[in-house]
């Protein structure tokens, strides 16, 4: 018998926790940001032919491995990067 549309959702949602890389999961974003910033980001995504979430993903990581090539992991800055909470 075929699944509702709410049934689908659910077993959707159920898998969010186990999908993604490694099965490390994934996370909701809810965010607001200017126009101007969504539409760079739309105008990126689309140059390089991607989703706007991959696109986003794929700053965020670029980002984060330049800063992480900055510290040293035996220094209390690399405990503080991790630390970070908003």
């Amino acid at each position: 018998m075929a699944q509702t549309a709410a049934q689908r959702q659910a077993a959707y949602r159920a898998r969010r926790p186990i999908a993604g890389r490694e099965g490390n999961g994934d996370r909701r974003l809810d965010v607001w940001v200017s126009s101007e910033v969504y539409l760079a980001l739309e105008r990126l995504a689309h140059r390089d032919g991607i989703t706007k979430r991959q696109m986003l993903e794929r700053l965020v990581s670029r980002k984060d491995d330049a800063v992480l090539r900055t510290l040293d992991p035996d220094k209390p800055e690399w405990d503080q990067y991790f630390r970070a909470r908003s």
